[in-house]
């Protein structure tokens, strides 16, 4: 009987119990869970320090003094070109719209040019909104984001942004981009004032830092079979449809290497 009632009893916590809390240690945790969060400036500081780290400053920088110094051969203001870059932030698309804009060609070609080369960004956006977006977040702030996704926000988002929480994942990515950005900016005066001591060679070899750097990355970041499977039969393919003359060259050799290294993954998955 006595045993039963004890049972009953819950036991209670003793003076000597190593796990009773001190009082300083519960007003530490008190005080700990109090604390605020992050705010989204905090997050937008930190994405903007994190992106002139990152070595795609420097890239960019290099790439843009190609375009500046371009854009002045070809007779363009630097308002103008600085402008561009906002607009459209897409090295390549610049680099078509100033050269043909520069040689006269029709507003309707330069702008169905400038948007057949920014549909390569469709994957890219595609594939990064996942990790920017929440249950309640709006529309709205999923538009700067994906506006600045390049190759560069690309790689160091994915790089970047997977340890931190979601609600800062925005801003942080808006940061990133807006570093990468004024690092543009900052080559495209370089390149503007220096345009005449630049030789063509060397403007040329800048502007192709831009696709090293990218494809450099993704073998850094290619961890899996299949994204090295990927990555090595598009290096094959690509240099034979352009031989060939193959048009929509770039968008072929996607759907070759990435179909072909996807099926190599599921029979590989299928016989294990």
């Amino acid at each position: 009987m006595r045993r039963r009632q004890g049972s009953a009893i819950a036991p209670g916590r003793v003076l000597w119990d190593s796990t009773t809390h001190q009082p300083g240690q519960v007003m530490s945790s008190a005080a700990s869970s109090e604390l605020p969060a992050p705010s989204s400036a905090a997050a937008f500081r930190d994405g903007l320090i994190a992106s002139f780290r990152s070595v795609f400053a420097l890239v960019l920088i290099g790439t843009y003094v190609g375009i500046g110094a371009l854009a002045h051969d070809y007779g363009f203001s630097l308002i103008w070109v600085m402008v561009s870059t906002v607009l459209i932030w897409a090295g390549p698309a610049q680099v078509i719209m100033i050269s043909a804009l520069g040689t006269g060609a029709a507003l309707v070609e330069v702008a169905l040019a400038v948007f057949l080369s920014a549909v390569r960004f469709l994957p890219m956006v595609v594939s990064l909104l996942p990790l920017l977006r929440r249950p309640d977040t709006r529309l709205r702030d999923l538009l700067t984001p994906a506006h600045f996704t390049a190759a560069s926000m690309w790689v160091e988002s994915f790089r970047l942004l997977p340890p931190l929480p979601r609600e800062r994942r925005i801003p942080f990515c808006n940061g990133l981009a807006i570093g990468f950005m004024l690092s543009g900016h900052i080559g495209t005066l370089i390149g503007f004032y220096l345009a005449a001591s630049l030789p063509p060679i060397l403007t040329a070899a800048l502007l192709f830092l831009t696709p090293m750097s990218f494809l450099v990355s993704t073998a850094r970041e290619s961890v899996t079979l299949a994204n090295r499977l990927a990555l090595v039969l598009g290096l094959i393919v690509s240099p034979l449809l352009a031989h060939y003359q193959i048009g929509l060259d770039l968008m072929w050799t996607g759907l070759i290497a990435g179909s072909a290294a996807y099926a190599v993954h599921r029979l590989r998955g299928a016989l294990q």
